[in-house]
C-alpha cells in the first residue's frame, strides 16, 4: 500500500511540474496522464463527459447505434402494386366473342383476330387515357385490372361481351433513381432510372440490375430517400445483415457512394496514426470494433501502457449522452463531446470492447502507466543534479591539471 501511494504521490508531483504553464508539457509524452482524463478538466478545449465502459453502457450505445434500413423504414412488406401514373405509356387492347359489334366489323374473316389494338397513348396530366365510346377513362392511380373493368363497364352494353387488356408500355411514373457509384458500363437506363419490377425486388437487386458497384464494396455506402425519410448504411450491411435488405418501393432514390471510414490511434500503443476501417476480409471493411482497433494499432506497450486507463473520445447525440449520465448544462450544441473509458486490466474489459462499434474519426488513445511518469521524473530530476555536480568535477580537474606541471 505504502508502494502504491509513493507512486501516486511521484505521478502526482510530475504531473504537476509537466504542467509548465498552460496547455504544455516541461517532460515528454505522447498524451494526458491518465489522472487528468479522469479529471474532467480541460485548459482550452470544450468541456466532455468521461463514462465508464459497463455492460449497461454497451447496452445503450448499442440502442443507439446506427439507424438501419430496417429500423428507418418499418414496413417490411413486399412494395404495393404498381399503379398508372401521369405520364406513363400504355397499351389498349378490346376483344368482342362475335363479328359485327361494336369494334369487330361484319366481315370479320377479312382480319386476324376478333380484337383491336389501340394506339399506345400516355397518361394524361389529369390522369385519363382516351377509349373510343368509353371517353375519358381514370387511370391515374390504378392497376390495369382496375383499368380493364372500367372500359369493360362502360362498353358492355354496345360491344358483344367485350373483354380488354391494359399493359403499361413504358413507365415514367413507378421508377427507381440509382445514382452514384454505380458500374454504368453494364447498367440498363443510362439516365439511372429503373421501372420498379411488379414482382418486387430488394435494394440489392436493383443495384445488380443498375449495373452493379463500380468497385468494390469496401467503403461503400447506401442512402435510401423514401417519402421525405432517409438513412445510410454500409454496403456491407446489406450482404452481412439480410435485415437492412429490404424491398424496394416504386419512387425510392438510391445513392451509392464511396467514404472511406478510419480512426485515429494516440498514446502507448504499438503503432499510432490513422487506420482504415478496411482489413483483410470483406466483414471488417464496414464495421470494427473497439478491440479490433487496438489490436490493429499492434496492442498496448508492455513496458510503458496503463492497460486499465484506455480511453475512446467521440462526439455524441445530446440524448444518447444525458442517457449515459454525462451533465450536458455546460455543453452547447446537438453533439457533445464523450470520452470512454475501458480497462483491460480486468479481463471482461476485453468482451465489452469486443461490443462497441468504432465511429468514422474515432479516437482511441492509451495513457502511459503512472509509474513510467516517475521514471521520467527521475531521469529529468536526474539530469538537473548532475549539471552541478559535472561543474564541480570539471573545475577539479582543471586545478588539478593546473597544480600538476
Amino acid at each position: 500500500m505504502r508502494v502504491l501511494r509513493a507512486v501516486s504521490l511521484f505521478a502526482v508531483l510530475s504531473g504537476a511540474l509537466t504542467c509548465a504553464g498552460c496547455g504544455s508539457y516541461l517532460l515528454p509524452a505522447s498524451g494526458p496522464n491518465s489522472i487528468v482524463v479522469r479529471s474532467g478538466d480541460t485548459w482550452n478545449g470544450p468541456p466532455y463527459g468521461l463514462v465508464k465502459l459497463t455492460p449497461q453502457v454497451v447496452k445503450i450505445l448499442q440502442e443507439f447505434g446506427p439507424r438501419s434500413l430496417s429500423a428507418t423504414f418499418g414496413d417490411h412488406r413486399p412494395p404495393p402494386e404498381i399503379t398508372f401514373g401521369i405520364g406513363d405509356v400504355v397499351s389498349v387492347t378490346v376483344f368482342e366473342a362475335a363479328a359485327g359489334g361494336l369494334f369487330i366489323p361484319a366481315e370479320a374473316s377479312v382480319r386476324p383476330g376478333n380484337f383491336v389494338t389501340l394506339p399506345n397513348q400516355a397518361v394524361d396530366a389529369k390522369g385519363f387515357i382516351s377509349i373510343p365510346y368509353a371517353g375519358l377513362v381514370p387511370a391515374a392511380g390504378k392497376t390495369p385490372a382496375q383499368v380493364e373493368k372500367e372500359i369493360v363497364d362502360r362498353i358492355k352494353n354496345r360491344a358483344i361481351e367485350p373483354q380488354a387488356v391494359v399493359a403499361l408500355v413504358t413507365a415514367y411514373s413507378s421508377l427507381i433513381t440509382v445514382i452514384g457509384e454505380i458500374n454504368s458500363t453494364f447498367t440498363t437506363s443510362p439516365t439511372g432510372r429503373l421501372p420498379a419490377n411488379p414482382s418486387g425486388e430488394r435494394i440489392v437487386d436493383v443495384l445488380a440490375r443498375a449495373g452493379g458497384l463500380r468497385d468494390q464494396m469496401q467503403d461503400m455506402w447506401v442512402v435510401l430517400d423514401r417519402q421525405g425519410r432517409r438513412a445510410s448504411v454500409p454496403f456491407g450491411s446489406l450482404i452481412y445483415e439480410p435485415g437492412n435488405n429490404i424491398w424496394a418501393w416504386p419512387g425510392d432514390t438510391i445513392y451509392v457512394y464511396r467514404e472511406p471510414q478510419s480512426y485515429l490511434v494516440f498514446g502507448a500503443t504499438g503503432g499510432q496514426g490513422q487506420f482504415g476501417f478496411t482489413g483483410g476480409n470483406a466483414s471488417s471493411a464496414w464495421r470494427v470494433t473497439l478491440a479490433e482497433g487496438v489490436a490493429a494499432a499492434t496492442g498496448l506497450l508492455d513496458f510503458s501502457a496503463d492497460p486499465g486507463s484506455v480511453f475512446l473520445y467521440r462526439r455524441e447525440p445530446r440524448e444518447l449522452a444525458e442517457k449515459l449520465g454525462v451533465d450536458c448544462s455546460k455543453m452547447d450544441g446537438p453533439n457533445v463531446p464523450v470520452v470512454y473509458s475501458v480497462s483491460f486490466v480486468d479481463p471482461a474489459g476485453y468482451f465489452l470492447a469486443q461490443q462497441v462499434q468504432l465511429h468514422d474519426k474515432d479516437i482511441i488513445f492509451a495513457a502511459n502507466a503512472q509509474s513510467l511518469e516517475v521514471t521520467k521524473f527521475a531521469a529529468f530530476f536526474a539530469a538537473l543534479t548532475s549539471v552541478p555536480q559535472n561543474v564541480v568535477t570539471l573545475g577539479a580537474s582543471i586545478e588539478t591539471w593546473r597544480i600538476l606541471p
